[in-house]
């Protein structure tokens, strides 16, 4: 890399940049257009309502709902925690539904959701995941019980990318009649999503993975059958009264312009990055030692998580300075512990902290591919030498054989 020039981005399920396109749909309401678009008595507040009315239809028809079926919130943590604890708080009054159901490889805003309700009083089912990240339809059916109010299952995972079946999920809670709750954070503007076949009540939107601004995001809220829940944020009842507080009519302008590009070039990207994907994912499980994190099929081609046995993924972070990656969540990653995702699949702390993932998007090139190819195939041979453990492993010894001495 030159010396000033930036790293190559492949992070992309911690932040997307922004397009341009959404940049110009913004720029207008830091300058003049500036009014609150709660004021109903001046041109200044008709102005931003209407944009952001027109970015609530943008929301709603890359996933197939209604307008008025999209609350704005800041993103899609609070998307999530406003999803899991309005619905519980509202239906665990009446003492009878008190019980949740999710899954060990959630993000982490879900899961601390759910242990906030424990501490409430509420049970919660955590269900395992198979090898290859993806839950059993019948550990999910076995779970359901008649005190269950929620199920809340992710649909693209942050960190290996598998995609659950979400329309088998959505067919039986609405047959349970169980609402049902996905964070779609890294599956909207990505995959195709339509909220009424895959019989989904609540998902969380962010606006920042899909080359939206950050700060903003989105919570779906089915009609009907209407999803009843209580409010995390109370005050002059915006949002219908489920997220009270003046909505940032920049923000919202860029995340509606967000959605607009995404429906209309999901197809291209969508092909693109597939492309890229594959091209990536071939040079890498080339190399000797090398495995792909979840399943091969079902997995978005964007999210790209590989194990590079005998190397400790830090130092393979720390040797690829110059292209922009990361070992895990980007809520987590400053912890040093194994990822819980890689974990729940089954891996060792060795695989799990062997690992990184590689995050391809809309901007993305081939000679940008090409190059961390070389550059990974490079740093993990020069890595791999300074370990004794690979040494061995070269003489043919299998390590799981060695009765190590402790001292």
């Amino acid at each position: 890399m030159e010396e000033g020039q930036r790293p190559i981005y492949l992070d992309m399920q911690a932040t997307t940049p922004v397009d341009p396109r959404v940049l110009d749909a913004m720029l207008p309401f830091y300058v003049g257009e500036f009014g609150n678009p709660h004021s109903r008595t001046h041109a200044y507040g008709w102005e931003s309502e209407k944009a952001v009315e027109e970015a609530r239809e943008h929301v709603a028809n890359l996933i197939g709902a209604d307008p008025k079926e999209i609350i704005f919130t800041s993103g899609a943590t609070e998307s999530n925690n406003m999803s899991i604890k309005g619905v519980a708080r509202f239906f665990g009054r009446s003492g009878k539904k008190k019980h949740i159901i999710t899954t060990q490889t959630e993000h982490k805003c879900v899961l601390d959701s759910c242990r906030h309700l424990q501490d409430e009083g509420f049970e919660v089912t955590y269900l395992p995941v198979q090898s290859n990240g993806l839950i059993k339809m019948e550990d999910l059916e076995a779970a359901i019980r008649p005190e269950t109010a929620l199920v809340s299952i992710m649909t693209v995972n942050n960190e290996i990318g598998v995609i659950q079946p979400i329309e088998q999920i959505g067919k039986l809670c609405r047959e349970k009649k169980i609402f049902f709750h996905t964070d779609a954070a890294q599956a909207v503007g990505k995959i195709p999503i339509d909220v009424n076949a895959m019989n989904i009540d609540l998902m969380s939107i962010s606006s920042h993975k899909i080359y939206g601004p950050k700060g903003i995001g989105a919570c779906y809220v089915r009609r009907r059958p209407r999803v009843r829940l209580d409010p995390l944020i109370t005050g002059g009842g915006q949002e219908r009264g489920l997220r009270s507080g003046t909505l940032a009519p920049p923000l919202v302008a860029g995340f509606g312009e967000a959605c607009r590009v995404a429906k209309e070039e999901m197809e291209y990207d969508s092909k693109r990055i597939k492309f890229l994907s594959d091209r990536l994912l071939g040079g890498l499980l080339g190399m000797e030692h090398t495995n792909q994190n979840g399943d091969s099929k079902s997995f978005y081609p964007g999210c790209v998580n590989v194990s590079f046995a005998y190397v400790e993924g830090e130092s393979l972070l720390m040797a690829l300075k110059d292209i922009a990656l990361s070992s895990g969540s980007a809520c987590t990653s400053a912890s040093l512990e194994p990822s819980y995702v890689l974990r729940a699949l089954g891996n060792s702390d060795e695989n799990a902290h062997s690992s990184i993932r590689f995050g391809i998007g809309r901007f993305t090139t081939e000679e940008e591919i090409d190059y961390v190819l070389k550059a990974v195939r490079e740093r993990v041979t020069f890595l791999r030498e300074l370990s004794p453990l690979w040494e061995l492993v070269q003489e043919g010894i299998d390590l799981n054989t060695i009765q190590w001495s402790q001292h």
